[in-house]
């Protein structure tokens, strides 16, 4: 009977100290952790740890989220886990399906956090329609601009080499043909 703990944050930049601290004093003996999306479906080291465990075994994590995206993903991972007699504590919600009423909270607060997902997906929708709205643009500016393109083909007219225009406007070889190919 192993304690098993597994720690995820979603980008890079982000820390996994907080959870590995919380997870080490809940006496968690090996840990699996990354740094991937949840929504991401290829999870080395939940896969690995999922592998890991065996009956009798508990799986600790600090939020549902961490381990599960969807109250589907949630209940597919979790009923894996009952079928291999292994048991799930999540630290940060009090949560132990070592007893029904813990299953029960387990599924109910899934739900939840799905819910809760959809509408934060919603509600930005929502604003990224209304920046739109008002005229809002969205991503990157494009490199050539009228100005640009005229700067790029006067250097080259003037005998300038490609790299040379390259260096002067900090633009890539590719951008710098693009703007001279422009009819």
């Amino acid at each position: 009977m192993v304690v098993v703990g597994y720690a995820r944050v979603s980008s890079l930049g982000q820390s996994l100290e907080v959870q590995k601290n919380k997870l080490r004093e809940a006496g968690v003996e090996k840990l699996f952790e990354e740094k991937r999306s949840g929504v991401d479906t290829n999870r080395p080291a939940l896969k690995q740890c999922l592998e890991y465990l065996r009956e009798g075994d508990t799986l600790v994590f600090t939020r549902i989220d961490r381990l599960a995206r969807s109250a589907e993903d949630l209940l597919r991972i979790t009923r894996q886990l009952d079928n291999k007699g292994v048991t799930v504590r999540v630290l940060d919600q009090s949560i132990d399906t070592s007893d029904a009423a813990g299953k029960a909270f387990l599924g109910m607060l899934a739900v939840f956090a799905e819910f809760e997902t959809n509408i934060r997906k919603e509600r930005q929708m929502d604003g990224i329609a209304k920046a739109k709205a008002k005229g809002t643009k969205f991503g990157r500016k494009p490199a050539l601009t009228e100005e640009t393109i005229s700067a790029i083909r006067q250097s080259r007219e003037d005998g300038k080499t490609v790299p040379q225009i390259m260096k002067e406007t900090g633009l890539s070889k590719a951008t710098v043909y693009r703007a001279l190919a422009v009819a």
